[in-house]
């Protein structure tokens, strides 16, 4: 068995390829941007978490091949796309050689990070979600008319910078936000992603942590 690296999975053509024709998928959709630049971050992030609360590089390294590939789902279609996104990663892995026990962490990372299909199951899971759902940034949007903006795009462009900060001492996961509240109100933002918050505390449970949010300095949770 190979082992996988996320420069491998970065730099793999047919990955890519899949990446991007998701996001195409999600622009002709209406949706934010899910492509390589969604996909780098999550897998940061991902990572950051594992290793901030100190699981090993190689568990770590697994989270963040998770976080590259969550998504990938999409180039089928959004329906879905969690659990088409981790039997899609599942054949690619295994067509790079990685070792099954991997492979299932990452897959189960991956058909899991959805809110309305999915729950913390593993630590690499945990770690998916909360980097996923912290990527809230006026960057995701694609729609050039503002005009046309609908409340998920100005959420997104309301939010100036996203930042997941992880306080191993305190136990505490805190996903610090700065919104432009002449865009989109505090309460637009959470009328959208109150249950995508509600995961990012289970995936804190599972991880040991608290899971709290801050708006422009005040402390929400």
């Amino acid at each position: 068995m190979s082992t996988i690296t996320l420069a491998d999975i970065r730099r793999n053509s047919k990955i890519r390829a899949y990446i991007e024709g998701a996001n195409q998928v999600l622009y002709a959709m209406g949706y934010t941007e899910h492509g390589l630049r969604h996909a780098g971050l999550v897998a940061n992030v991902a990572k950051m978490v594992c290793l901030k609360l100190n699981y090993s590089e190689r568990q770590a390294e697994l989270a963040a091949i998770a976080g590259f590939l969550h998504d990938i789902g999409n180039v089928i279609n959004r329906n879905e796309h969690a659990q088409v996104g981790g039997s899609l990663a599942f054949h690619l892995l295994e067509e790079l050689g990685m070792d099954p026990e991997e492979i299932a962490i990452i897959v189960s990372a991956i058909g899991n990070h959805e809110e309305t299909t999915g729950r913390p199951v593993n630590y690499a899971s945990a770690a998916v979600i909360l980097a996923d759902k912290s990527d809230v940034h006026y960057t995701r949007v694609q729609n050039p008319n503002r005009e046309e903006f609908d409340i998920h795009d100005r959420v997104n462009f309301a939010a100036q910078q996203s930042r997941l900060r992880v306080y191993q001492k305190e136990q505490v996961i805190e996903l610090e936000l700065t919104v432009d509240q002449t865009i989109a109100s505090v309460m637009e933002y959470f009328e959208i992603f109150l249950t995508r918050m509600a995961m990012c505390r289970k995936a804190a449970e599972l991880l040991n942590c608290e899971f709290h949010i801050s708006i422009n300095g005040l402390q929400i949770g």
